[in-house]
Formats: structure tokens, C-alpha cells, sequence
């Protein structure tokens, strides 16, 4: 079986959120499930532009819509585990702005699982992918690495 490669990239800007597993979290396998896991890191990933000064829903004047989601799972998480979510932003070069998300938990150290995925902005009166405010790019690119 091929599976998916992803690689958090270590440069860019980032960004931290504690999150806990809930037990409405769990599913039949009595561990995190896909769909819980998805919500939390949209979780972090709002918390993540919050901390940048805009939301998902309104960036620099663009909603921003999901093009795409890849998520490599490396551990089970449970209920009651506390999990860090760090959300890396990358500055962009292209249309789509590239988030990568690791879920850690701290208490061992064992990181649970590693996403990206492209949000692509849209010009509101269109409703077409638009380009990535150069606002935002200046300001990821001032606080890479940071």
C-alpha cells in the first residue's frame, strides 16, 4: 500500500493550540475518530490565522474554501488526552495558501498525526479563486521562523 509523505516544514511560521481529545471524539475503535480529528484542526488552523489578525472567512476581504486535504496518521489519541496542534503557515507562491498542521501529544512526545491542505481564496463578487493578498504574505514572511 502507497501511502501518503508529508514533511511539517520547519521554517515557516507557526503557530500552537492545546486542544483535548472529547469523548465524542472517540469512535467504534476506541480512539480518535477521522471526522474529530478533522474538526480540531480546523480548530487550530482558525485559532492559527486569529493569531494572525484575520479569519478563514474573511481574509484580507477573500473567504477561503478547502481544495484539498491530506492527512498522514502515525498514532492513536484517546479520550482524555491533551493534544498540541501546530499549525505552519508557509509563505505563498502560488494562489493557494498552504497550511501544514502536526498533532502532538506532549505528555509523551509521539506526534499522532500530519496534515496539509491548500485553501484557495475567492473574490467575492466573482466567487473565482483570486490571488493571496500581498498583505499576507509580507506579514508570514516577517514572522517565518519565528
Amino acid at each position: 500500500m502507497e501511502r501518503v509523505r508529508l514533511e511539517f516544514p520547519a521554517e515557516a511560521w507557526t503557530h500552537r493550540h492545546p486542544l483535548a481529545v472529547r469523548i465524542t471524539d472517540m469512535n467504534y475503535g476506541r480512539h480518535l475518530g477521522h471526522d474529530a480529528l478533522v474538526s480540531l484542526l480546523h480548530e487550530a488552523r482558525t485559532q492559527a490565522f486569529a493569531a494572525l489578525g484575520v479569519a478563514e472567512w474573511d481574509i484580507h476581504g477573500h473567504p477561503s474554501v478547502v481544495a484539498d486535504l491530506a492527512i498522514q496518521y502515525q498514532a492513536e489519541a484517546r479520550w482524555p488526552d491533551l493534544l498540541d496542534v501546530e499549525t505552519a503557515l508557509p509563505v505563498p507562491d502560488g494562489r493557494a495558501l498552504v497550511a501544514f498542521q502536526r498533532v502532538v501529544r506532549p505528555a509523551d512526545g509521539v506526534q499522532v498525526a500530519l496534515a496539509r491542505l491548500n485553501l484557495l481564496l475567492l473574490d467575492p463578487a466573482s466567487g473565482r479563486p483570486a490571488a493571496v493578498p500581498e498583505a499576507l504574505r509580507e506579514r508570514l514572511a516577517r514572522r517565518e521562523g519565528g
